[in-house]
């Protein structure tokens, strides 16, 4: 049996995408494995890689590769969801994506904590008082991340998205401006 490879994560970093990035992105976003609870299918080119850094990953209120040694091994989002909405508190929705070889070994973990930080002092001009995230009922490992970083989970939307042509149940995690960074 092959020994898991060792991450040191204080090599990981967060940086904005670039086009030079495209090789490393495509490793993973052409992954079933990593695609599986996304909203997209796996790539299958590298011009989707480059739409994804230059017209996609630039839609986002913040958006950085999770570079290991400033190789983009995965991304991590913020999307605004009061932007549109005035009724909602000043909310963002935190996505995240990471290669496979890469699970299981606390990057992801680490990564959200570094986001939780970021957005609650860096990002003022967002005046963030919560940070979601939805994650499909299935996707366990997810889940024990955000559980791990510190957010609540707050229950279970049933058929809430409609991901790879179908309804599926989606559990809501928050982290609030008041609660503690862990």
């Amino acid at each position: 049996m092959e020994k898991p490879e060792l991450v040191d994560l204080s090599e990981i970093s967060l940086r904005p995408l670039q086009l030079s990035d495209v090789d490393d992105l495509i490793v993973w976003t052409s992954d079933e494995k990593v695609a599986r609870f996304c909203s997209w299918d796996p790539y299958s080119s590298k011009e989707e890689g480059i739409n994804f850094i230059q017209n996609i990953a630039t839609k986002f209120a913040w958006c950085r590769a999770i570079c290991l040694k400033d190789r983009a091994i995965g991304c991590v989002s913020l999307s605004s969801n009061s932007e549109h909405d005035k009724t909602r508190t000043r909310s963002a929705e935190l996505g995240y994506v990471l290669g496979s070889k890469y699970w299981g070994k606390g990057v992801a973990t680490q990564v959200v904590k570094q986001v939780i930080k970021v957005a609650f002092t860096e990002l003022c001009h967002l005046e963030l008082e919560r940070i979601e995230a939805l994650v499909d009922v299935l996707n366990v490992g997810s889940q024990r991340v955000l559980q791990k970083a510190g957010f609540q989970r707050e229950g279970v939307l049933r058929k809430y998205v409609c991901l790879k042509r179908q309804a599926t149940d989606m559990v809501i995690f928050s982290f609030l401006s008041t609660d503690p960074i862990i």
